[in-house]
């Protein structure tokens, strides 16, 4: 019988302490501290597989607990979850930043405390996996951990970076420090026109001149690929003076390209938050500004600050909410502008949060897209899409397809096809009822992978469309090479139609391209009048937007599906 994982729980108030033991006993062995202090003496003796730790108790709180086990290599690696007397947003976000794995409040709910326990330990799960899928030879992985120099350009490895940097800053804790990120704008492409060996002589004059500047006041390190980071006094940075000096160093190697580097900043205002927190800080400002030829830096902020907290809300709740029913689609109808009917509908995910209201998909979707929970979304929508088509067959009403989306990592699952063929079988479905749309970014990212399977998915009766259709740069390109059905035009060239007679032309020769290549053409986001006189002048029939219909609850479209075929029939 496999040993029961140790969990440690630490309160000052006794019955804070049974009232949890009692919820994880039967899962968990249970063990109790009642302040930071004892909680460590039990780390340091038994092995540990979570604690959970009031944020308030004498001797020694949750906060400096937190603090220890984080910088501490033997004990970072434990997730904590924080419990606070009552939703306190500040307390809540210190804790998180301090890289508390979740929190819970008082009093407790047993379901949801149990939620994000599980929620918690299914995500460090996760991560050991990942880490073994990567660590393929587990003893080059510990070789590595002993490497202090990167052997190209012979300045720190991250995982250095990481210990030296929090050494510095936590014995110097009077000195404000600054983590600054780098990277260079198209490095790919610099590789890919001047062969690797030019791309090498890059990173490596680009690392001495950081180690010159550095100096004794600081630090640097190569993190990846084309990325630096650098740790040094706040006082000392100038980083206008920092870029003009790093532009004039690689610009002496006489490349006749412009090769600009744009970096990120992040204050570090704990010297005991993890050093890779911050060194993602200081990436999330970079991003900020990367491929901006007026700004090339930018400092963390509130607002990333927020933005942060909020994708770390969005990744602890997901698991609760696909379980407890959160997320819905709504549909979205495509209409023929001949007929005026509905021909067809898009399925829509939504999120309804129970104390953030709606979530934007905007916001979750990009989150889940990183994180690899987009696979199990995606399921879910195409499950939700299928047992609506089997309503419509129960009600005898001629069955309008509809179509849902099926993101990049999908295509990197084997068992894809099989799944679908599964769910279509399960609720006694025709292929042709359920359309797959995909983005070009799928394309972009592996397109011999994209064809082979869009291929296979159009043999078993699948409609495949091409969604966004012209909002990248190689959709002509995309367009010989990859089988699909349809087009959907991304909506990008419709808001442009009444301003832009290029965006009219652009249109026009799509749809004349897509006659001529006999695929079928959708148009979405279309939302005036004269929009939808423009469109139907050029031949485009299947129109999707506000114009006709915003995204509905499924209750609300079936309802309409319902009068639009009533209307059919009566005229028939």
């Amino acid at each position: 019988m496999d040993e029961k994982t140790v969990m440690l729980i630490v309160d000052d108030v006794e019955i804070n302490r049974a009232v949890l033991t009692q919820f994880f006993q039967d899962e968990y062995t249970i063990v109790e501290a009642v302040n930071g202090q004892e909680a460590l003496k039990v780390i340091e003796n038994q092995h540990v597989g979570i604690v959970l730790a009031d944020l308030v108790m004498p001797v020694m709180d949750g906060y400096e607990l937190l603090g220890i086990m984080k910088r501490k290599d033997q004990y970072a690696g434990i997730p904590v979850i924080v419990m606070t007397a009552r939703s306190d947003a500040d307390s809540e976000a210190r804790a998180m930043e301090m890289g508390a794995a979740d929190f819970i409040t008082k009093p407790y709910n047993p379901t949801i405390v149990r939620c994000r326990v599980k929620n918690v330990m299914a995500r460090l799960e996760n991560e050991w996996r990942k880490v073994e899928q990567l660590a393929k030879d587990r003893q080059l992985v510990e070789m590595h951990r002993y490497i202090e120099k990167d052997p190209l350009t012979n300045i720190y490895t991250r995982e250095t970076f990481y210990r030296k940097s929090a050494e510095l800053m936590q014995l110097n804790a009077d000195t404000a420090y600054d983590i600054v990120y780098l990277d260079i704008s198209c490095f790919k492409a610099i590789n890919d026109l001047f062969r690797i060996e030019m791309g090498n002589l890059i990173l490596k004059t680009a690392a001495y001149y950081f180690k010159v500047i550095m100096g004794e006041k600081g630090l640097c390190a190569r993190i990846e690929a084309d990325h630096f980071a650098l740790c040094l006094p706040a006082s000392q940075l100038n980083i206008d003076k920092l870029l003009a000096g790093l532009d004039n160093t690689v610009q002496s190697l006489g490349i006749s390209h412009n090769i600009l580097f744009y970096a990120g900043i992040y204050p570090v205002d704990n010297a005991f938050l993890p050093v890779d927190q911050m060194c993602d800080r200081a990436h999330m400002a970079l991003n900020r500004v990367k491929g901006n030829y007026m700004t090339r830096y930018a400092y963390y902020d509130k607002s990333m600050r927020d933005q942060m907290l909020e994708e770390q809300m969005i990744v602890r709740d997901m698991e609760f909410a696909l379980q407890e029913g959160q997320f819905c689609i709504y549909m979205q109808p495509v209409y023929n502008l001949r007929t005026n009917r509905i021909v067809s509908a898009e399925a829509l995910v939504r999120w309804n949060h129970p104390t953030n209201g709606t979530i934007s998909p905007g916001k979750f979707i990009p989150v889940f897209e990183r994180n690899g929970f987009i696979v199990r979304l995606d399921r879910f929508v195409w499950e939700e899409a299928c047992r609506f088509l089997r309503a419509q067959k129960d009600r005898g009403d001629k069955v309008i397809p509809v179509s849902v989306n099926v993101s990049r990592l999908n295509f990197y699952n084997l068992d894809l096809i099989e799944y679908l063929m599964q769910l279509v079988k399960k609720y006694e479905l025709e292929t042709w009822m359920l359309k797959l749309e995909v983005t070009e970014s799928a394309y972009t990212d592996n397109p011999h992978q994209l064809m082979m399977v869009v291929r296979e998915l159009r043999l078993h009766g699948f409609p495949v469309l091409m969604d966004d259709f012209g909002s990248g740069y190689s959709s002509l390109n995309m367009l010989k090479d990859l089988p699909v059905d349809v087009l959907k035009i991304d909506m990008g060239f419709v808001r442009e139609i009444e301003r832009s007679g290029r965006a009219s032309a652009i249109i026009r020769s799509i749809v004349s391209m897509a006659q001529n290549l006999d695929m079928g053409i959708v148009v979405e986001g279309v939302e005036t009048k004269p929009q939808v006189d423009f469109l139907g002048s050029i031949g485009c029939e299947k129109i999707q937007g506000y114009y006709f219909s915003r995204p509905l609850p499924e209750k609300e479209f079936d309802g309409l599906l319902v009068r639009d075929q009533q209307r059919t029939k009566s005229e028939e």
